[in-house]
């Protein structure tokens, strides 16, 4: 086996072919990295008649001295499950890395080991992951724990939903409670539309909070993914609202009128009023609420004639699936549930274009015990995707000397920065 140097056009080639293929294992996302002080190789693995059976594109940074860390985001691409393989690869680029002054390797491999339904049952299981995971521990790879929250680089877990049904369908799948919030930013006047890349600014007003990463982060994404990365944006039609507030406020109010008269004959002619009181005690109550919506509206359509944009989100396409890359919406306008519609809206489109997948990104492996993440499982499950569970991260020491002092010098920063 040899391990080379391959182009760009090389690399895409193979990449975008191999069963792990991810937009992760990109050039363009390598280019990204670029611009965060990351440096990236593009390597291939050749077998003895030099024909390409694996490739990888490494990030790597100088941490320590001139001693440097790697990580392969979702890789490697190859055959995990042939052991000589395997070992021949890690021997040949555990050279590589200690000859160049890696202090080690990190990578999250693009492998599921399960399927699992909202509440957390196994719907399938990878039969080859014990396999796998033996045999990559057999070559000093160390494997950090099938961890269920966000411990590691990329999360363990992802809600999925695979895109193999109509429309109608789809939305029949949907939990009641998604179907209720969809309804209701419907009644609220909300719209979804496809944004530009100078929209980014907008955006970022709803996520910069979310995650710590520059706005400079989500423009590199952009330019380097082009087309095939969008933003999509969630809008108050402000006319819209208070038109179909006054219309709801309009019709609750006849109702409660005509209530009202049977009241008053059921009173005179003396006969069981019991069923009416409730109706008219619960059209009091919606004929409130609905005229609190008519005086928002109104206020609302008087200081935004023209509508207000209150969320949104960046997806990036790629080999017919779609990658949910970060989301918000503006926490005064929560319950007008912008989130909730954005992505139908999206999951409909993606769909009748002939997508095979929407990936609503992470999400936490406890499914059982409340956490401060099961209102995250719920939403992103409640589309009726699956939580796909991945092998997680391994670690492969290339020197055993630097490492833990490389790691007490993590510690002590880490210390510090808590005590500050």
């Amino acid at each position: 086996m040899k391990i080379i140097t391959l182009s760009e056009e090389e690399f895409t080639e193979f990449a975008s072919h191999h069963k792990y293929s991810n937009y992760y294992q990109t050039v363009e996302y390598a280019k990204v990295m670029t611009q965060e002080g990351y440096d990236y190789h593009l390597l291939g693995f050749t077998n003895n008649n030099n024909d390409l059976v694996g490739a990888v594109m490494i990030l790597s940074k100088t941490a320590f001295f001139s001693y440097k860390i790697a990580y392969a985001p979702y890789g490697f691409l190859i055959d995990f499950s042939d052991y000589d393989f395997v070992e021949e690869l890690t021997l040949e680029f555990k050279k590589l890395l200690t000859k160049q002054k890696f202090i080690y390797f990190k990578m999250n491999p693009n492998i599921s080991c399960s399927e699992r339904d909202k509440d957390g049952n196994i719907i399938s299981y990878n039969p080859e992951i014990n396999d796998i995971l033996e045999i990559l521990q057999k070559n000093n790879y160390i494997h950090t724990g099938f961890n269920q929250y966000f411990e590691n680089e990329k999360p363990r877990f992802l809600a999925v939903l695979k895109l193999t049904a109509s429309n109608d369908k789809l939305y029949q799948n949907l939990s009641k409670q998604t179907k209720n919030k969809i309804s209701k930013a419907n009644r609220l006047g909300i719209e979804i539309y496809e944004g530009q890349h100078e929209d980014l600014d907008i955006l970022y007003e709803f996520i910069k909070r979310k995650q710590k990463k520059s706005i400079k982060h989500y423009k590199n994404l952009c330019n380097a993914f082009g087309n095939d990365a969008k933003i999509y944006l969630a809008k108050i039609n402000t006319q819209k609202f208070l038109m179909q507030s006054k219309d709801f406020y309009e019709k609750e109010l006849d109702i409660n009128e005509t209530l009202n008269q049977k009241l008053q004959e059921f009173s005179r002619t003396r006969k069981n009023i019991t069923n009416i009181i409730n109706k008219k005690m619960e059209s009091d109550q919606h004929l409130a609420l609905y005229q609190k919506n008519l005086v928002y509206a109104t206020n609302l359509f008087s200081k935004y004639p023209e509508g207000l944009t209150i969320g949104g989100c960046l997806v990036i396409q790629y080999q017919k699936k779609v990658h949910l890359i970060i989301e918000g919406f503006h926490k005064k306008y929560r319950d007008f549930n912008p989130n909730y519609l954005l992505k139908w809206e999206l999951i409909k489109k993606f769909n009748q274009e002939g997508f095979h997948y929407f990936n609503l990104n992470g999400i936490v492996g406890e499914f059982k015990e409340k956490n401060k993440y099961s209102g995250l499982n719920e939403m992103k499950l409640g589309y009726h995707a699956n939580a796909v569970e991945y092998i997680g991260e391994f670690l492969l020491i290339t020197n055993p000397t630097i490492y833990p002092i490389y790691q007490r010098k993590l510690q002590t920063k880490k210390e510090k920065k808590a005590n500050n």
